[in-house]
């Protein structure tokens, strides 16, 4: 149990610190943007999701094949690669001249953004206790939500001096990591569960068809797609939603995201160990499921800015959610594919990341422009509360399915 909690403590602070990495860049991707561009912030918006679609594209072809090469090698290897890809993409962020370089980094972290894929396997393989499983995959919302304290508000802060300024500071941080990593994160996956590499597995149709293999995994990975494609309309439009609404600048933006991963650290860090136990995976899927839609609801409606931090609180209680949907598919896989469950996670993520940033950005873009037939910024995230409701809908059938059998 020692050596367990002590494996974890080290993945939560490998994650910890690249999430760090990628909130600080987060307040001055649209100041880039516009800089190499001279563009405002409604035409900016667009670029910004073509970015994120990029990395999606290259992730969904890629994120599988790192699943199998995971189970096949071991866990340790690919984070190790993966945390020196997204130091090399943060540089080519930092010294772009133009923004066909920004899509060449994009490329590169497609191709090497594992990070969180190999973790939830590794999560997954030092959690054998399936009442523990929830609460472990909790650990990583936590890391994720205590980096976005930290990130943003350290991004903001840098970004006064420039916005390429972070992206350095990024690229430091990922490569301190990959050292961190090299000599202290310790291997997971045992040899009795290590699965040959199949090519017709390591492809993203191929992992979603064998994962779909599993009632349970099909019907929630389905209710999980509906809600990936819901929070681009938070994650990609944030920056440029409260700039054009509400005249945020990057410092702004940047004490905005601390709190949002302030809210989610304690949601998924403290909160979700108590709370899930109480109420049951299921409802603890309904009920963050709910929350998410009303943040979404609110957001959108907000007249001031500090409405979007009163209701950030709400949005944030949905994040018990998701780690009850993992719980629940992760105790159907057998133990040697857990690493491709967390490949299909990242296949169904950067799928639907194919789609969410291009619909959430341009939808903000048409409804906020001059020449808009309605001015409604807040189009996308009401699109986003529709879809979560879609989920929710999913979701219930599914465990309700799953429990009369």
């Amino acid at each position: 149990m020692k050596k367990n909690q002590a494996a974890i403590g080290f993945i939560f602070v490998t994650l910890l610190i690249d999430v760090i990495g990628l909130g600080i860049i987060i307040p001055v991707i649209p100041a880039l943007i516009m800089e190499l561009t001279g563009k405002g912030e409604s035409e900016a918006a667009p670029i910004g999701g073509w970015l994120l679609t990029t990395y999606a594209v290259v992730q969904f072809f890629c994120a599988p094949i790192i699943g199998g090469i995971s189970d096949r090698f071991g866990r340790r290897p690919v984070l190790l690669a993966s945390l020196l890809g997204f130091g090399l993409d943060y540089l080519f962020l930092a010294f772009a001249p133009t923004i066909g370089w920004l899509f060449v980094g994009r490329f590169i972290a497609g191709i090497m953004g594992a990070s969180f894929t190999t973790a939830g396997a590794y999560i997954a393989d030092i959690s054998q206790d399936p009442a523990e499983r929830g609460k472990n995959f909790g650990l990583m919302g936590a890391a994720f939500g205590l980096g976005f304290v930290l990130g943003p508000m350290f991004g903001g802060l840098l970004g006064s001096l420039g916005p390429r300024v972070p992206f350095i500071a990024a690229a430091g941080l990922s490569l301190v990591n990959f050292i961190y990593g090299w000599f202290i994160l310790p291997e997971s996956l045992k040899a009795e569960n290590v699965r040959n590499f199949d090519w017709k597995r390591a492809n993203p149709l191929g992992t979603l068809k064998q994962l779909y293999s599993y009632p349970v995994v099909a019907g929630l990975m389905t209710a999980l797609g509906f809600l990936y494609v819901a929070v681009h309309s938070v994650q990609s439009n944030w920056s440029f939603y409260t700039i054009h609404k509400f005249k945020w600048t990057s410092f702004d933006i940047g004490i905005s995201l601390g709190v949002i991963g302030l809210a989610t650290a304690l949601v998924q860090g403290l909160l979700i160990r108590w709370i899930n136990p109480k109420l049951g995976q299921n409802r603890s899927v309904y009920f963050g499921l709910g929350f998410y839609a009303a943040g979404f609801t609110l957001f959108a409606f907000a007249t001031q800015g500090w409405m979007m931090y009163a209701f950030t609180l709400i949005y944030c209680l949905g994040g018990i959610a998701g780690p009850a949907l993992q719980g629940v598919m992760s105790g159907v896989v057998p133990p040697n594919a857990q690493g491709e469950l967390q490949g299909g996670f990242g296949s169904l993520m950067s799928l639907t990341s194919i789609f969410g940033p291009a619909i959430m950005s341009n939808l903000f873009g048409f409804f906020s422009s001059p020449g808009a037939p309605i001015y409604f910024p807040g189009a996308a995230l009401m699109l986003g509360a529709f879809l979560t409701l879609i989920s929710t809908l999913m979701a219930r059938y599914t465990l309700k399915k799953t429990a009369a059998t």
